[in-house]
C-alpha cells in the first residue's frame, strides 16, 4: 500500500494560522513583532527566499523590514548593522541571510547576533538551550520537521529514529528534538559505514544529507515515516529530495514529497519563532 503523504503546505498554513492569532492577541496588548531580515549581495535563490519571508511576514501581521546590502559590503560595516537591531526595542527578530559572501566570517555573525532575536535558532546559546533541554529558539527546519512528523500520530517514545546528516541547521538540532521525545537516535553521515542497513532499521527516517535521490527505496522499513529535507537538481533537471520519492513511498506509511513538504514548514516556523522572541523580550506570557 503506497505512504501516505504528508502536506507540508497544509501543514504549514495551520502554523501560519496560528502564528496570524498569536499576532493578533499580541496587538491587542498594544505590541507588533517586527523580523529584519539581512541579504548581502545578490545571490538569487537568497534572493527569493528573502522576498517569500517578507511576503509571509506581511501575511500574518508581522512588520518586515528587509536590509539589503551590496556584495562588497565589509563584515564590519555588517557586524555595525547587526548592533544597531541587537539596540533596536522594535526588532524581535533578525536573520541574516546564508550564505554570506566569502570574504565575511558567518560563524562571527551569528556569534554577533543577540541570541534573544536569534530567530534562526543558530547562535551557539540557542543550540546549548535546546542541548540541555531548556526554552530557546529552535531552527526553524527541524522543528518544521517535528510538526510534520506529528501529524502522522506516532508516538516517538521508543522508536528508532535515523537522522542522515549532522549540519548545524539541520541534522543535529534534529537528533536532539527526537531525543527530548525519547526516540532512540542514530545520527548518519557521509562516513557512516553501512548507510542501508541502519536506514532500514528506522522507523522515523530525517533525510538532510543534500545528496539527490541518495537514500533508496528499498532501504525504508515498511512503515515507517520519511521526512525528506533534500532539495536537489536530479540528473533529469527536475528538484528532488535525498530520497528516491516513488520507490520509497511503496515501502513508507507515510512520506514528504519534495517540493511541498518540508519547505513551507521552515518559513511558517521562522514566522513562529518571531512570535516567540517577541512575547519572551517583553516578559509576556507566550500567545501561542
Amino acid at each position: 500500500m503506497p505512504a501516505q503523504v504528508i502536506d507540508g503546505k497544509a501543514i504549514a498554513a495551520q502554523v501560519r494560522n496560528e502564528v496570524r492569532m498569536a499576532v493578533d492577541r499580541l496587538k491587542a496588548q498594544g505590541v507588533t513583532p517586527g523580523l529584519h531580515v539581512v541579504l548581502v549581495g545578490d545571490d538569487p535563490a537568497s534572493a527569493v527566499y528573502v522576498r517569500n519571508k517578507g511576503k509571509a511576514s506581511e501575511e500574518v501581521g508581522i512588520a518586515g523590514v528587509t536590509h539589503h546590502l551590496p556584495a562588497e559590503t565589509s563584515e564590519a560595516d555588517l557586524l555595525v548593522l547587526l548592533r544597531e537591531l541587537n539596540a533596536s526595542p522594535g526588532v524581535d527578530g533578525v536573520l541574516v541571510q546564508l550564505p554570506l559572501p566569502k570574504h565575511i566570517d558567518a560563524n562571527r555573525i551569528t556569534d554577533a547576533q543577540d541570541a534573544a532575536r536569534d530567530v534562526d535558532g543558530f547562535h551557539p546559546v540557542n543550540l546549548g538551550l535546546l542541548l540541555s533541554g531548556r526554552d530557546g529558539l529552535v531552527a526553524c527546519t527541524p522543528a518544521g520537521c517535528m510538526r510534520l512528523i506529528d501529524s502522522t500520530g506516532i508516538d516517538l517514545a521508543g522508536k528508532r529514529a535515523v537522522v542522515v546528516g549532522r549540519s548545524l541547521i539541520v541534522g543535529k538540532p534534529m537528533a536532539l528534538l527526537l531525543m527530548q521525545r525519547n526516540a532512540t537516535v542514530t545520527v548518519c553521515h557521509s562516513r557512516t559505514q553501512d548507510l542501508k542497513t541502519r536506514v532500514s532499521e528506522a522507523d522515523i527516517v530525517v533525510a538532510a544529507i543534500g545528496k539527490a535521490r541518495m537514500i533508496k527505496g528499498d532501504w525504508i522499513k515498511p512503515g515507517a515515516v520519511v521526512i525528506d529535507v533534500g532539495m536537489n537538481r536530479g540528473d533529469d533537471g527536475k528538484l528532488c529530495g535525498d530520497v528516491d520519492y516513488a520507490a520509497a513511498a511503496e515501502h513508507a506509511g507515510f512520506i514528504t514529497p519534495v517540493p511541498g513538504g518540508v519547505g513551507p514548514m521552515t518559513i511558517a516556523f521562522l514566522l513562529r519563532n518571531t512570535v516567540l522572541a517577541c512575547a519572551a523580550r517583553r516578559g509576556l506570557s507566550n500567545p501561542f
